[in-house]
């Protein structure tokens, strides 16, 4: 009989992997196997007993919206020349921006980018539907939380038609996400939680989620005031300083690259970077 979900809760990482035949399935991580789930996460997975071997690895969610908050961290808004916000600045990311670990971030050359940049964040993952939260029982409403690196192509975010931060965030590969999603049970407090990013292999961001202006709780009070965030959401909440388009000079993703970023008890999440054919 499969075990229920109370159990499969208890392991907390979940992965979303893809099998030799090509077929994704969520699972479980069981040394070097991985054990299969009926269903998501989300809705009443069981384990079905079946084990494989992962022949690769899949973003660990596919969500039906992805908010991207903007300036979130002190040092940040400093670096980029900003006033401190008194409220979080909400800007979103297309759903097909999603990339797998591991795959390739493409820099646009379509609708041509010469400024994309990286961001670590933490992405939080919302497990039910979600209206008007209380700082009370905000974290109630998360399922998990993953890696996150907010892609974003600064000269479309700043500059062309005027500023366009939807835009500049949402080309296709500009979030990459993974390796896994980490229950909420298995982390005291995600505003304690060490987060780095290294531009082939040198420390370019390194800092920490308890430097958030808004809390991961006052995040979601203010989306989900007079708003309902369904199921699978990600709210991606902001990156600390360090980012390549405040450095002296610049210093944007080039093809060729490998940009790694990762999050304390969650894991690392690498991508290499070429240019879109």
């Amino acid at each position: 009989m499969a075990t229920k979900l109370l159990y499969v809760r208890m392991i907390n990482h979940y992965y979303r992997i893809k099998s030799a035949a090509g077929d994704s399935h969520y699972a479980l991580r069981d040394g070097e196997y991985y054990r299969l789930l009926s269903g998501s996460p989300f809705s009443h997975a069981t384990l079905t007993g079946e084990r494989l071997q992962a022949s690769g690895f899949l973003a660990p969610i596919v969500p039906p919206t992805i908010f991207a908050i903007g300036l979130n961290y002190r040092d940040h808004a400093v670096e980029m020349k900003k006033p401190i916000p008194e409220h979080p600045v909400v800007t979103m990311k297309n759903p097909a921006s999603l990339l797998n670990p591991g795959d390739t971030i493409q820099l646009p050359r379509h609708l041509r980018s010469e400024a994309v940049d990286f961001e670590c964040e933490l992405a939080v993952i919302i497990g039910k539907p979600c209206k008007n939260a209380n700082l009370a029982n905000a974290l109630d409403f998360v399922f998990g939380y993953t890696v996150a690196n907010d892609v974003s192509a600064r000269d479309w975010q700043h500059i062309h038609g005027g500023g366009q931060w939807c835009k500049g965030k949402s080309f296709d590969t500009f979030c990459p996400l993974g390796p896994c999603v980490v229950a909420r049970e298995a982390i005291a407090d995600p505003n304690k939680l060490r987060l780095t990013s290294r531009l082939n292999g040198e420390l370019m961001q390194d800092s920490s989620t308890a430097e958030m202006i808004f809390s991961i709780p006052e995040l979601i009070v203010f989306l989900s005031g007079s708003m309902t965030l369904m199921p699978g959401t990600i709210i991606l909440t902001g990156t600390p300083a360090g980012v390549g388009t405040a450095r002296q000079p610049p210093r944007y993703l080039r093809a060729g690259d490998f940009i790694e970023v990762a999050i304390e008890g969650i894991g690392s999440l690498g991508n290499p970077v070429v240019e879109e054919v």
